[in-house]
């Protein structure tokens, strides 16, 4: 769950109030669990809820408070060097980056199917999709890492 988490809101503050409110409402909600799919399913959508209205939040501030062209700044992809040599940390921060420019419905189906390691119909068991828009999510949001990550992917 935590994983969830962080895959969705980056490591910080976010992501921690988003894991502590998710068991808050697990535990208030456990009496309306009917066992249709596994607790570790149930628990993992709630957490995907909590951090959806999280992001939600930070793009309603964002356009509260920040002019667009800081909002431009704000959500600019990740830039890299491909003559630089990186570390995998470096690689894998680099990642969830991109992985935070993805819009949030894209963002969910991919920390669950390819964080996660859920399968294309517990994903779509979890958000309450049909297949298909699972299955279309992902093409589309791999194909935007892709782009985002192309200099990146070219030299692994």
């Amino acid at each position: 769950m935590a994983a969830t988490v962080i895959g969705m809101l980056g490591n910080g503050e976010e992501a921690e109030d988003a894991g502590q409110e998710t068991f808050i409402r697990f535990y208030r909600s456990l009496d309306r669990f009917r066992g249709e799919s596994s607790l570790g399913t149930y628990l993992t959508r709630i957490a995907i809820n909590q951090a959806l209205d999280a992001i939600k939040r930070q793009q309603r501030w964002t356009k509260r408070f920040v002019s667009r062209d800081e909002e431009e700044v704000l959500s600019a992809e990740p830039v890299h060097d491909v003559g630089e040599e990186i570390s995998a940390r470096e690689r894998a921060e680099l990642v969830r980056g991109a992985i935070r420019t993805l819009k949030p419905d894209h963002r969910a189906v991919v920390v669950l199917r390819m964080i996660e390691g859920y399968s294309t119909r517990e994903t779509a068991q979890i958000l309450g999709l049909p297949v298909g828009t699972v299955t279309s999510r992902l093409s589309r949001a791999l194909d935007k890492l892709e782009t985002v990550l192309g200099p990146l992917v070219a030299e692994a």
